[in-house]
Parts: C-alpha cells; structure tokens; sequence
C-alpha cells in the first residue's frame, strides 16, 4: 500500500506542475485575473497535498497507523475536491458558463479534506514509538 500511496502522490505531483505551467503559460490569456489565480492557488494547494501523500506512503511503510492511511484518503480527496472544483469553475469561466457555479460550493468540502488529513496524519504520528 505504501508503494501505491508514494506513485500517486508523484503522479499527482506531476500532474500539478503541468497545470501549474499551463495556467501560467496558457490561460493567462484567456482567464480573469479572479481565475487565473485561483487556477494558480488550485495547483500550488495540489503540490503541497501530492507532497503530503509521499510522506503518508513513507511513514505508512514503518509504521502501519490506520491514521496514516485516512490522512492520504483525505488529502486525496482534498486534491480532488478543491483543486478538482477550482480548476473546473477557472476553465468554465472561459467560456462565460454560469450553469455550473455550484461547483464552487465543493471547494470548501475539499478544504475541510485537507484539514481533516493533516490532523489524522498528527494523530496517527502521535501514536508512533
């Protein structure tokens, strides 16, 4: 599991620095200021989580802390639902698309993911020898 946890984060890693590039590069031109840095804040919060689930899949290889392996469930998420919502709402705004502004109320819930999984990962470190 550990494995798996540590190419994810790296996939996710990757993934992040080619968005990252691309809102830089690409879409500067075509996004408001608004969603050009919420694209930029959606890829900088998806490097630093990818980051944490490496670290979960480190720590989960010597220690096998249930905690561990709920925090890199919730960072996951976290990516999914925050950046997932904030890259979403930044590429529909170029097309002036209203019709999917919920999606803006997901954001939140993938924050409170990150939350949560950073305070799984102190407890499940808290439990170590």
């Amino acid at each position: 599991m550990h494995k798996k946890m540590m190419i994810i984060g790296c996939a996710i890693a990757a993934t992040s620095v080619a968005l990252g590039a691309m809102g830089a590069h690409l879409l500067e031109k075509y996004l408001s200021e608004k969603m050009l840095k919420a694209f930029e804040t959606s890829a900088r919060y998806q490097m630093y989580h990818s980051i944490a689930i490496v670290i979960c899949g480190l720590l989960y290889m010597h220690h096998q802390q249930q905690q561990i392996l709920i925090a890199y469930k919730f960072f996951l998420f976290g990516i999914l639902l925050f950046s997932g919502s904030l890259y979403t709402l930044a590429l529909l705004s170029m097309q002036q698309n209203t019709t999917f502004n919920f999606i803006g109320a997901i954001t939140p819930i993938g924050g409170i993911c990150f939350m949560l999984g950073w305070l799984y990962l102190a407890l499940g470190l808290s439990k170590m020898k």
